[in-house]
This record gives structure tokens, C-alpha cells and sequence, in this order.
């Protein structure tokens, strides 16, 4: 084994021990999202080393290209030389709509159950540095706030992604070592989709190293996870229930609180609701206005105190 391998292997199960600290005491199992690409392949080889006993491989085939079958095929010919369990899923219902967002729902709901059927406690995915560092840009693009700009969540409830830290680079000359030719989903260069104009435009800026961004996206989830941690103390002191509502009975904090603490009481309301944020901006100045505006099905007076229930009928003024 090169010195290569050895580190990214190290640097991998200490990644997945510190996201799942019991991990290595314990005898539970970790699911792995495999599509065949590189990074996903890195991912399944890099958790055989470490676990051989202890990991079940999925592949997703969405049913959207020809070639997808034999992409998963080939992902289920490098497991079974391993005896590595390996599934492939395939959504009963044909994905329609905004592609990519169906697609990711599929998917998610499609590992989800297998999960569920097979008695797995964890799901690794394959997302590395360079991925982070493409989903911070194109969240500035899009005016992110700080929720946005945390980037991708190096865990959230029961999916994991130790290879958050590590450069594409570093898992294509793993798997190249490891004398696998990946696959390449076609998708990966087609100019329509947001992430792959921004990975282009990234190609030139070498000699930097990408892992950094999760850095600081680690640094902005800290600053979330404070930031709600305060919210939830105020909301416990000044949130109270009242008719089917609430009232938040003091206002005047800083703005990303009062934007949060405003949507809490609008979630008691209605937890389906999911305003904008020019809507939540705009309804927040009316409030402090002391106004009574209506967003949703939920009527907001402001003043002193804001309150929030059901609208009547007739309303008095609508947030667009």
C-alpha cells in the first residue's frame, strides 16, 4: 500500500468516527450510496477497507437513461467480487418535472426504505470538497442567507458524508490506483444545469486547495447552530400559545433573529407553510409598523407584541 492510500484511508475512518463517534464500539451497519462515478466508488472502497463486515451498497437507477442499468450493474460486479451486499433500487413511478429535485427525492426515498428493509443505521454519500465548494458559490449566486451558505451538512439525522473534506482529485488517483475505470454520468458536462457552469468556471483557479470551503462551511453551520440555539432560548421566554395561535410578546432583536423567531411562530400556525424571503422581509416591516397583514392562511398583527392565527374570510391586507 503507498503512502497515498494509507493516508486517505486513515484520514477516512477518522472522518466517519468522528461524525458517528460510536461507530467503532458498536456493530451497526453502514449503508453506502454508490452511482459508479469516482467519488461514490472511492466512497465504497475506502469503507471496505475499514468495515468489510459492516457495509450494503445501493445503486439508484432512475430510469431516465439507457445507459444507467449497466452503470449499476457494474457497481454490483465490483461488490459481489467483495461480497459486498449490493442492491439496485428503481422508483416504481416515472420521475417527472424539475429533474434533478425529483430525481434527489426519489433517491433519498428509495435508500430510505432500504435502509428500513435491511436493518441499516447509517447512509454514507459520496459528496467531497470540490462539491461543497460548488454548492457555497452557487448559493451566493442565489442571495443564500446563512442558512444557504453552511453548504452541505457533514451530517444530518441518519446520512453521513466522510468524504466532505476530501478533494476530487485525491479520490479519482484512489480509484485509479485501485485499477477501477469509474463511470461518467453524462450529466456531469451538460451546460443546462447551474452546478456544471460553475464547475467549469472553477477549472482554472488551480493550486487552490478546495477542502478549504467545507471549512468554512463548517464555520457558518457553527454560526447557524448558535444563532438557533439563541432563538430557541428566546422562543421558550416570549412565545406563547393563545386561540389556536401564538403572540411573540417582545420584539426589537437584531434582524436574522426576529426573521427566525417570526418563523417559528408562523410554523405553530402552519408548519406546511414556507414563505419566501422577500415575503418574510416584507411582513417583518409591517409588523414593526404595527400593521395587520395576512401570509398564507395566517392573519399577523404587529405592535407591541406580534400576533399570529387563522385569517377570517375577509382579509385586510395580502403579503404578495
Amino acid at each position: 500500500m503507498d503512502t497515498a492510500t494509507a493516508s486517505l484511508q486513515k484520514d477516512f475512518i477518522e472522518a466517519l468516527c468522528r461524525l458517528i463517534p460510536a461507530f467503532e464500539a458498536n456493530d451497526q451497519k453502514l449503508g453506502l450510496a454508490v452511482s459508479g462515478g469516482p467519488d461514490s466508488l472511492a466512497l465504497l472502497l475506502l469503507a471496505f477497507e475499514a468495515y468489510p463486515d459492516r457495509i450494503a451498497a445501493a445503486t439508484v437507477d432512475h430510469g431516465l437513461r439507457p445507459a444507467a442499468r449497466a452503470e449499476a450493474e457494474f457497481v454490483a460486479s465490483i461488490c459481489n467480487q467483495r461480497a459486498i451486499p449490493h442492491a439496485i433500487l428503481r422508483p416504481v413511478v416515472p420521475i417527472r418535472g424539475s429533474i434533478q429535485s425529483a430525481a434527489r427525492r426519489a433517491r433519498y426515498g428509495l435508500l430510505h426504505d432500504w435502509m428500513k428493509d435491511n436493518h441499516i443505521d447509517w447512509l454514507a454519500t459520496a459528496h467531497h470538497a470540490d462539491d461543497q465548494l460548488e454548492t457555497m458559490i452557487m448559493r451566493i449566486l442565489r442571495g443564500s442567507g446563512i442558512d444557504g451558505m453552511s453548504g452541505i451538512r457533514e451530517k444530518r439525522n441518519h446520512i453521513v458524508r466522510p468524504l466532505l473534506h476530501f478533494q476530487k482529485s485525491a479520490l479519482i488517483s484512489y480509484i485509479t490506483s485501485q485499477g477501477i475505470d469509474a463511470v461518467e454520468d453524462p450529466s456531469n458536462t451538460d451546460q443546462g444545469y447551474d452546478r456544471v457552469r460553475v464547475r467549469n468556471a472553477l477549472k482554472n483557479l488551480e493550486g487552490f486547495d478546495t477542502g478549504l470551503a467545507s471549512q468554512s462551511a463548517s464555520a457558518l453551520g457553527s454560526a447557524r447552530e448558535a444563532i438557533e440555539w439563541h432563538v430557541d432560548q428566546l422562543a421558550a421566554e416570549h412565545v406563547e400559545s393563545a386561540d389556536g395561535g401564538c403572540v411573540l410578546s417582545r420584539t426589537g432583536f437584531p434582524h436574522e433573529i426576529e426573521r427566525r423567531l417570526l418563523l417559528k411562530c408562523l410554523h405553530i400556525c402552519d408548519p406546511a407553510l414556507s414563505p419566501r424571503g422577500n415575503q418574510i422581509d416584507q411582513t417583518i416591516r409591517a409588523l414593526q409598523r404595527g400593521e395587520t397583514v395576512t401570509l398564507g392562511d395566517i392573519l399577523c398583527r404587529g405592535g407591541e407584541k406580534w400576533t399570529f392565527g387563522t385569517a377570517p374570510q375577509r382579509r385586510n391586507s395580502q403579503i404578495p
